[in-house]
């Protein structure tokens, strides 16, 4: 028998069930959930996502071909719990078409509403409902969508608006009217004729009037919507794989567009952005849902709470909003009422915060989706303690429902108090999504790609945005639209992403062709800064000072709870004092890659390094390197310190020597004038340390084999800094790195010429501290001779960065140059620099790990690449047994969390 490809769902009964995700995507799988738990939805089907799959690969007359008879036998489902029939002149049955895939997407794929109709339905329909305006407007909106979506009718340029907005201004313009619900029926026909008109000059075809030629068309754009530039953006930036695919729901339309008695709304059982156990959400009387999360009108709040903070916020007094904005609680309580419980019920059942989305029909409440609601990094966390504190969920649960990455977005700067007291407010939005955003106006998703590139910080200025704006909300630092409440499309993707957004700051006057805003009579042109502060709606003149994040109490007790679980320690990766202290203060305990050279690059440091560089024998260089020890002591001093009592990992001098000098000729005058030689003397050594492959040359180890005089006064640094604070008594664990070992003889060079010089100041200061002496395992070799180093060797730390360059052969500094051909292609899926590559670099790093431990039990083994702050790659060196990761002091807390769910996940 042929495999199921279609499953329905209505009046209770569904073929579907929320565990059913992967096959009928969230909404399909919700979708049927919520019939079966009782909640009022319209009838509909879901075609699978193995459909999408099928279409891509099939094309679509034989996806078509294959989905015909499933198809027509739902759609009479449908007609049969509806009592119409689609396509009927006398009683039709109009339909959504809408995308879902298994993770949610919000506005990344299409959607098309009231399908069913044409010029004879439209007047069945009047007669059905006795009602023109509704039946008329829910035409233009049809054609409209179909035009776009399926027809491809958008704009041809950036500067153009929408060519079916073009025709609702002008038809707006000459009935003199601002608002789309106050055209009349006429006006209304007139746009429907204009549009039909328009479809036909630009795409050569009438408008298709079968409803199953209409609803094949929406189908098949539904799945073309999978490969649309911003849903593949999207994916690529959430991690969701393309073979998933999208599922297609069919459902019975509800208007919400049908007069004073029907309203459409999107609403959150908690607060999206800040996590409060509030429920939220906005409205909009005799629309359609559309034009809620498109921010065309700016909505009304659902909760009477809701609509007096926006009030406050927007100026708005008591009396007005109660005449002019007034909540739904407040207008229509008995929907309210219900629609409070229902959430309710869908939050209690899911155990999780709920983005549903609802329509009014003449009194009658429908619920159309409900999914785990896209969320910022500081509610996530909110809501999954909260939860866990009202006793909804377990600890383990609050635990695995964080996303490591998402708490990037809490370790963010915040404005500081003492600018915005000196800060020009602009004026006032809504806020949308919380945090702190400065950067200059750009008004078009490429142009902030590019200014991005040319790493400019950018706050991306739109009317209002659409999805075709992804690419330049991801590369911003925060975003302001004219248009739009708290659940548009701008709120919803920024709240997602963790992006600063202000929505619907009314004041903004935008002119795209001029590339100007003007905001209550400043006018500001592209590249002029501004600044926005996502917690409160302001928006500053020019540039506002940040400071450091302030955590929340929420975010201390879920730290502490991963503690509870992890096995795996964190450490961090800092060259500073200040940098050892921040990743100490976000839980680190140790540092497990201190960069000595990080510290040469000041002042009187880089001269001294650059005498021991050029020096023509020993000698000279010891002179130098005198010069160097007092500064590299007091470095270290600093180091340990910051991290009293926990280790330190201080690798040995790495980089070629040919990065110390200067290679530009006033850098080369500079240098021959400092140290007294002539510019040709300079310029021919600097030449003379050039390499054709650096990566692969004469540093690390090597470096300290060649010149041990180097190692030496490294060394005597590191423990004479670890002495002078035992003597204030500091507790000190210092552990002294080898870099770049391929070979147990030259790892032992240099273990041998450390101990001696150890012994050597320890026997001249009469005192001793501990210490221990390892490798970096960076090079393949090493990797596969890990038992022979580890004879010697007292610890290991993978340098994943490097191993990864040499297991792939790829430069990390040239790959750009054909990665992402790579990714497109799905050649590699991921970038190895990004994510550890388990089977290559990872199987290196667990054989090297097992051979190391054979011949000596006790090893300590860690990562110290820039993996060691991502999520599945921590994961991983959990599953392999390593005892630390080690990442940049920021990504602390995301290894520490992660860490926690590997140990969870056993």
């Amino acid at each position: 028998m042929d495999k199921k490809r279609v499953y329905t769902f209505g009046n209770g009964q569904a073929e579907g069930k929320a565990g059913m995700k992967n096959l009928l995507g969230g909404k399909g799988a919700n979708l049927a959930e919520m019939n079966l738990i009782g909640i009022p939805v319209p009838p509909g089907f879901t075609i699978t996502t193995e459909v999408c799959t099928e279409y891509n690969e099939l094309g679509r007359e034989k996806v078509v071909q294959l989905l015909q008879k499933e198809v027509i036998t739902a759609i009479e489902s449908v007609e049969f719990l509806m009592k119409s029939k689609f396509g009927d002149v006398e009683t039709p049955l109009l339909v959504s078409v809408r995308s879902g895939a298994r993770a949610s997407m919000p506005g990344m794929m299409d959607t098309i509403l009231n399908l069913g109709l044409n010029d004879e339905v439209v007047e069945g329909l009047i007669r059905k409902t006795g009602n023109a305006r509704f039946a008329w407007d829910s035409y233009r909106r049809f054609v409209q969508m179909y035009g776009d979506v399926v027809l491809g009718m958008k704009p041809t340029n950036k500067d153009d608006i929408d060519p079916f907005e073009a025709i609702i201004e002008e038809v707006k313009h000459a009935k003199g009217v601002k608002l789309d619900n106050e055209l009349k029926v006429e006006d209304l026909k007139e746009l429907v004729q204009k549009f039909k008109k328009t479809v036909k000059v630009k795409t050569g075809k009438d408008f298709p009037t079968n409803a199953y030629e209409q609803l094949w068309g929406a189908i098949c754009a539904v799945f073309n919507s999978w490969t649309n530039e911003r849903a593949i953006l999207y994916r690529k930036m959430e991690g969701i794989p393309y073979e998933w695919g999208t599922a297609v729901n069919v459902q019975a339309m509800v208007f919400g567009n049908m007069g004073d008695s029907s309203a459409t709304g999107v609403c959150f059982s908690r607060d999206a952005g800040t996590g409060e156990d509030l429920f939220n959400g906005e409205y909009l009387i005799n629309a359609q849902g559309e034009d809620v999360v498109a921010g065309i009108r700016t909505p009304q709040q659902i909760t009477k709470i809701g609509s007096q903070r926006w009030a406050e916020l927007a100026g708005v007094s008591e009396e007005e909003r109660v005449a002019k904005f007034p909540s739904m609680e407040e207008i229509m309580p008995e929907i309210y009422q219900e629609l409070d419980e229902l959430q309710t019920k869908l939050e209690n059942h899911y155990k999780d915060m709920q983005d549903m989305e609802f329509t009014v029909q003449e009194g009658k409440l429908w619920f159309l989706q409900t999914r785990n609601g896209k969320r910022t990094g500081a509610a996530m966390v909110k809501i999954a303690m909260d939860l866990f504190r009202q006793g909804v969920i377990d600890e383990k649960t609050a635990l695995m429902r964080v996303e490591p990455n998402k708490l990037d977005e809490l370790l963010h700067p915040i404005f500081d108090k003492e600018a915005l007291t000196q800060a020009k407010v602009l004026t006032r939005g809504l806020p949308a999504s919380p945090g702190a955003a400065t950067g200059q106006i750009v008004f078009f998703a490429d142009d902030a790609s590019e200014w991005a590139a040319a790493k400019k910080a950018v706050i991306m200025v739109r009317i209002e945005t659409s999805p075709e704006d992804l690419a330049g909300m991801a590369v911003a630092e925060g975003i302001l639209t004219a248009r739009g409440g708290m659940t548009s499309h701008a709120a919803v993707v920024a709240r997602g992403m963790g992006k600063c957004c202000v929505s619907g700051a009314g004041a903004l006057r935008i002119d795209y062709k001029a590339r100007t805003v003007e905001i209550d009579g400043v006018l500001l042109k592209e590249g002029d800064y501004i600044s926005l502060n996502g917690s409160t709606g302001e928006v500053y003149l020019g540039e506002v000072e940040t400071k450091e994040a302030e955590l929340s109490d929420d975010f201390a007790e879920l730290m502490k709870l991963a503690d509870k679980y992890t096995r795996l320690q964190v450490r961090t990766n800092a060259d500073t004092p200040h940098d050892a202290m921040v990743a100490r203060n976000f839980g680190a305990v140790g540092i497990g890659l201190c960069r000595t050279e990080h510290m040469f690059f000041e002042g009187e440091k880089i001269k001294a390094m650059r005498e021991m560089i050029l020096a023509e024998n020993i000698e000279e260089r010891r002179i130098a390197l005198a010069k160097i020890l007092p500064y590299q002591q007091e470095d270290f001093k600093g180091i340990f310190k910051a991290m009293e009592g926990l280790p330190v990992t201080v690798r040995l001098l790495d980089p070629p020597l040919h990065e110390f000098v200067p290679h530009d000729l006033k850098g080369q005058e500079e240098m021959a004038e400092a140290m007294g030689v002539s510019l040709k003397y300079i310029q021919e050594r600097v030449e003379s340390l050039c390499e054709h492959n650096p990566m692969l040359g004469h540093r690390g180890c090597r470096l300290g084999n060649t010149y041990p005089e180097i190692t030496e006064m490294q060394t005597r640094a590191i423990l004479g800094a670890a002495l002078a604070l035992k003597k204030e008594g500091v507790v000190t664990h210092p552990e002294i790195m080898v870099p770049l070992t391929g070979i147990l003889r030259e790892y032992k060079e240099q273990d041998n010429v450390i101990r001696a010089e150890a012994a050597k100041l320890f026997a001249e200061v009469g005192d001793s501290i501990d210490f221990t002496v390892g490798t970096m395992i960076e090079i393949p070799r090493a990797a596969l001779t890990a038992d022979r180093i580890a004879s010697a060797a007292e610890f290991f730390s993978f340098g994943t960065n490097d191993l990864t360059q040499m297991t792939f052969g790829y430069s990390r500094d040239d790959v750009a140059s054909f990665l992402p051909i790579y990714l497109e292609k799905k050649i590699l899926e991921v970038d190895p620099f990004q994510v550890l590559d388990q089977k290559g670099v990872g199987q290196l790093i667990q054989m090297a790990t097992e051979k190391g431990r054979a011949i000596r039990p006790e090893l300590k083994c860690g990562i110290c690449g820039e993996h060691g702050g991502e999520p599945s790659s921590v994961k991983f060196c959990h599953r392999v047994g390593l005892n630390y990761v080690s990442c940049s002091p920021f990504r602390v807390p995301i290894a520490r969390l992660s860490a926690a769910q590997a140990a969870l996940e056993d």
